[in-house]
């Protein structure tokens, strides 16, 4: 008798032999057919790195909360398109906005900051000046010097928080008098935006200190003398340099919902035991209880000021 040949399993419905004892058979419907491996020059390449969005063009509002354009930011002077907050701007950019283009002519700027206290907290004073001039490009925390306002010319200061918080050194009072003496001779209109959330710094103790009285003092030559004295408060305005020159403008500018003050809300708290209203160091508070003569938006500073200059007859 014949015997049959088993069949082969060829047809699509047939269950394929496993490939291994005891491993479950792959159904046809999810087999896959194979794929060529790349090429070995692409798999290797070194430091192949997947493209995205460039890091830097967008940043949140700290008040609002929302992701904005970096570019739109700039372009109205760092202030948030959402909520108008006016965020952080550095001296050397207020310069270029107050300023008529190419008439800033910078005064005293060799003045160098010392260490007369040989002063050492975290690290060396002497090296803590050093990596902040490398970072902002400035060398002390104000720049002064004299410039075109739409065509008046004007005695500039602007002290610059992203130092050392703008705290008054030595170099900064120095600068600060030289500029309003200077002034006072050349029968210059000062203004100083103050950009300063420390007082006197106490790296150089009662060098420091001596600053406020100092510069107060030019001020006052300066009034009876018949200047005019502009000041303008950003965001922080505290310490020392509230308590002395940013106070005594005769007319006092603000930005929009800036700090201002001496000591800090929980500071005042703690010492004098009393609740105090919300608010009460921003500028909008400051305007309704007379310290600020008027709030105005960086975009309209230049105006405002040029329009101050006129009407005071300086």
């Amino acid at each position: 008798m014949a015997t049959l040949a088993p069949r082969m399993a060829t047809s699509e419905h047939n269950t394929p032999t496993p490939s291994a004892a005891g491993a479950e058979p792959t159904p046809p419907s999810e087999a896959r057919p194979a794929v060529a491996a790349p090429p070995a020059a692409e798999a290797a390449r070194p430091g192949r790195v997947k493209r995205g969005v460039p890091s830097g063009l967008w940043l949140r509002c700290d008040e609002c909360k929302e992701t904005v354009y970096r570019k739109d930011v700039e372009r109205l002077m760092n202030v948030c398109p959402v909520c108008d907050r006016h965020m952080y701007l550095s001296a050397r950019d207020r310069i270029r906005f107050m300023l008529d283009d190419g008439t800033f002519e910078e005064w005293d700027g060799d003045l160098r900051p010392g260490d007369p206290l040989q002063f050492v907290d975290k690290k060396p004073y002497a090296e803590r000046i050093v990596q902040e001039q490398k970072r902002t490009g400035l060398t002390e925390a104000a720049l002064t010097g004299c410039g075109m306002i739409r065509a008046r010319r004007a005695a500039i200061g602007v002290t610059d928080s992203g130092f050392i918080m703008g705290s008054m050194g030595s170099v900064v009072g120095e600068r600060l008098a030289r500029l309003i003496e200077r002034a006072t001779a050349q029968d210059l209109p000062v203004i100083i935006v103050s950009g300063s959330g420390g007082g006197a710094r106490m790296h150089e103790g009662i060098l420091s200190l001596m600053q406020m009285a100092k510069v107060s003092a030019a001020l006052a030559r300066h009034h009876d003398a018949g200047g005019l004295f502009i000041s303008v408060l950003t965001n922080p305005t505290m310490g020392g340099v509230a308590a002395s020159f940013a106070s005594l403008g005769d007319l006092v500018f603000a930005e929009p919902k800036a700090l201002i003050g001496f000591a800090g809300p929980r500071t005042i708290k703690a010492t004098i035991r009393v609740e105090l209203p919300e608010g009460f160091q921003t500028s909008e508070f400051l305007l309704a209880h007379g310290y600020v003569d008027r709030i105005v938006r960086r975009a309209d500073l230049k105006s405002e000021l040029a329009r101050a200059i006129d009407y005071c007859g300086k």
